[in-house]
């Protein structure tokens, strides 16, 4: 049997930004294959973040990609700000996003992966238009807003049927898992086909955070 292991994704919402840098160096440090920055505006979901002066401090110091997660109501109008700021793949909410085909289209003409996101009640079906022009689909397995919330079990049959849209297509498409990842349920997400896990407080409010990572690479 091969053990498919997943990208790791560390949450910065779960840092302490006490301690910043030293946060972003576990990051570097780590077997993490980016780093995963969510931006929330208080509107379109119910908590205020960071914006994109953060994330360009951060990518000074930051060796790997950003993965910049926009739950913000109309992101495209900043698009090209957080590709300034550092975003190296920038993900927006179906659920913002009236006009998703432009704003997937100047996402890669600014040179970044785009990336889909679907909230927990938003079905996979919704995403069959605009599969083949994006390179990841974010699956929110909470509802978007505060991190430590607990993985809703249903995100696993949505992670299958997604999976099997892209493989039918032959798609090139990464599935991101982002809500409520823990070392316990890492391995049963990966087998329902998810590429990669963003994980918050697993790793950040970990003893050994560095460890942690590894635990979810290798579970």
């Amino acid at each position: 049997m091969i053990l498919i292991m997943a990208l790791i994704a560390p949450s910065l919402l779960a840092a302490d930004f006490l301690k910043l840098q030293q946060e972003v160096e576990i990051v570097n440090n780590s077997a993490a294959a980016w780093l995963h920055l969510d931006v929330m505006d208080g509107m379109f979901v119910p908590n205020i973040s960071f914006g994109p002066m953060v994330i360009e401090f951060v990518k000074k110091i930051v060796k790997k990609p950003c993965d910049v997660h926009l739950m913000i109501e109309q992101p495209g109008r900043y698009a090209e700000t957080f590709k300034n700021a550092g975003a190296d793949h920038l993900t927006v909410h179906i659920e913002a996003c009236p006009m998703l085909h432009q704003d997937i289209t100047q996402i890669k003409s600014l040179g970044m992966k785009a990336g889909v996101a679907v909230n927990p009640h938003t079905p996979v079906a919704l995403l069959s238009d605009i599969l083949h022009e994006v390179s990841i689909v974010n699956l929110m397995s909470v509802n978007p807003g505060f991190g430590g919330q607990q993985f809703i079990a249903y995100t696993l049959e949505k992670i299958k049927q997604l999976k099997k849209m892209i493989s039918e297509r032959d798609l090139d498409v990464l599935i991101e898992i982002d809500g409520g990842v823990t070392i316990d349920n890492a391995r049963e997400i990966i087998n329902a086909g998810a590429d990669v896990l963003v994980a918050g407080s697993t790793v950040f409010r970990a003893k050994d955070p560095i460890g942690a990572i590894e635990k979810l690479k290798t579970v």
